[in-house]
């Protein structure tokens, strides 16, 4: 069986640290240890105090408590905590299908969980979100494409890379089809609360339905990404096999790491990271926004619900990947084409970023779009929008 590589990230593992502009992350701006240690003064004695041993393989007891208040009747006990949303996701789909098994899964969507279950050797349907309504579910076709033999229903909310955040009628649809036929949902839910239109959280799959596992990490509505924490929240019988697989994987999360993240996840640090985030969304939005107008017909773009990501479709003579790939080569910008969510002439473009870094990036973005222009092949005329 031939091995899919994650081929977005095979290209940022590659290329993101040796750019001079990145926008090819997802999360906001990270805050530094000292930012995040000023909002709770006295922690840091007490970090010096550590002993660096192991920490709980299911995740340190008060990590998993301060997860367990983010969802509706919660426990510690349905709760595991990984290295990161990408091993949630990971040992989900080892624990809940065997090859064969068929699974349908969201587009476009951050493509972990397609590839997962392809190199598990199952049987890989999609379902679309749609453009031409704003990116809602086309959920006629997810009824059609669902059977008896689906095991699993793979969905990201807040999705990646639109910032569709669905409506809780469009959740409890999907819950119904999985129902009907005994699947699992998964739900990659690592955007939650990076709202950029409401103060108010999108709530979670988890609570509607018994068979769902919720995923989230650090990574993105909390800024910071570097601590390598994420969780899966689901029925302690589903937990406990997932957990099963996290010992043959990682064992366990870094001690420090789990630290800080139960520091980031208390009840007085917690609201005040998802409201940075929103600043920066806000304000990084705003900026954004400003560029795409300023080049006309050039660019179309859905503004997104929620996460630090446009997903824009743009009028320029190039395939994503090849303009993504000369603006890396020829201006040190890193963007993620849309070839890499199943859909060409989109790209999809980080904004969560300091101002003048981003004004910056842009600009050689636009230095590109100028010489692309100016060239004999440039002709602007509609493009139609392809999926997969």
């Amino acid at each position: 069986m031939p091995f899919h590589p994650f081929e977005m990230e095979r290209v940022m593992s590659k290329h993101e640290k040796e750019v001079e502009h990145n926008l090819s992350e997802s999360g906001v701006h990270p805050l530094t240890l000292s930012e995040l240690l000023d909002m709770a003064p006295g922690t840091l004695e007490e970090l010096l105090h550590t002993e660096i041993g192991y920490a709980h393989a299911n995740g340190i007891p008060e990590l998993r408590e301060n997860i367990a208040r983010i969802y509706d009747s919660a426990t510690p006990e349905n709760v595991l905590v990984t290295i990161g949303a990408a091993e949630a996701n990971f040992n989900a789909v080892q624990a809940l299908l065997e090859p064969g098994d068929e699974v349908v899964i969201m587009l476009p969507s951050y493509l972990q969980v397609w590839g997962i279950a392809k190199n598990r050797g199952c049987a890989v349907k999609t379902f679309h979100l749609r453009e031409d309504l704003n990116w809602a579910p086309d959920l006629a076709e997810l009824e059609s494409v669902t059977t008896k033999d689906t095991k699993l229903i793979a969905v990201c909310n807040p999705n990646n890379p639109t910032g569709r955040i669905l409506t809780e009628v469009e959740m409890d649809q999907i819950v119904a089809v999985a129902a009907k036929v005994g699947a699992w949902i998964l739900a990659d839910e690592v955007y939650r609360g990076a709202n950029r239109v409401s103060d108010e959280e999108n709530p979670s799959f988890y609570g509607r339905y018994e068979r769902v596992i919720a995923v989230n990490s650090m990574s993105k509505a909390y800024g910071l990404p570097g601590l390598r924490i994420g969780w899966a929240v689901g029925m302690v019988a589903a937990i406990d096999d997932i957990w099963a697989r996290h010992e043959y994987t990682t064992i366990s999360a870094a001690l420090l790491s789990s630290k800080l993240a139960a520091l980031a996840l208390s009840p007085g640090i917690r609201p005040q990271l998802l409201r940075r985030t929103r600043e920066f969304i806000r304000s990084g939005y705003a900026t954004l926004e400003r560029w795409l107008r300023d080049h006309g017909d050039t660019f179309h773009l859905h503004p997104p619900d929620a996460a630090a990501i446009a997903f824009v479709r743009y009028d320029i003579p190039l395939g994503s990947t090849e303009f993504a790939e000369r603006l890396r080569r020829e201006k040190s910008v890193l963007i993620v084409p849309g070839d890499h969510f199943g859909l060409d002439r989109f790209v999809r473009i980080s904004f969560g970023l300091p101002e003048d870094y981003l004004v910056l990036a842009l600009d050689r973005i636009h230095d590109l779009i100028l010489q692309l222009k100016g060239g004999s092949q440039w002709s602007p005329r509609p493009q139609p929008v392809q999926r997969s």
